[in-house]
């Protein structure tokens, strides 16, 4: 009796289908938590560039703390962004497990955070340092 049936084959193939197929979704939504981490990070981005933009135009204005309070607001929104972009992206990746797609590892996406949020703060200081006298 070593022979499989044909309903047992049948279902052995099934079960590896289903599998295969199962891999390949969590191997999908590995690349959406890279392309959805990729999203917060450029919208990081905007609000910094938002702020540099509002304190580039109305730098002038008076008091001069107040264009400057605001471009850090939008700068300090970047930083948050950038924290959670990388605290929700690192939780996601850690759940899973790639079968064929090569992930971007949680430090990668911890330093490409840790490197923009650092490039934010180095802004809000240039920002305050500035001189914008006659």
């Amino acid at each position: 009796m070593g022979s499989t049936s044909p309903s047992n084959k049948l279902a052995n193939e099934r079960t590896d289908l289903a599998e295969n197929r199962t891999d390949w979704a969590e191997d999908r939504t590995i690349m959406a938590n890279e392309r959805t981490f990729a999203g917060w990070m450029r919208t990081g981005l905007a609000a910094v560039g938002i702020g540099l933009g509002f304190n580039a135009l109305f730098g002038k204005l008076e008091p001069l703390w107040v264009p400057k309070a605001i471009a850090s607001l939008f700068m300090a929104i970047g930083i948050f962004i950038f924290w959670a972009a990388q605290r929700n992206g690192c939780a996601v990746q850690s759940r899973l497990d790639s079968h064929h797609a090569t992930p971007v590892k949680p430090n990668n996406m911890r330093l490409i955070s840790g490197l923009m949020a650092l490039g934010a703060i180095t802004l809000i200081i240039a920002i305050w340092a500035m001189d914008f006298g006659s």
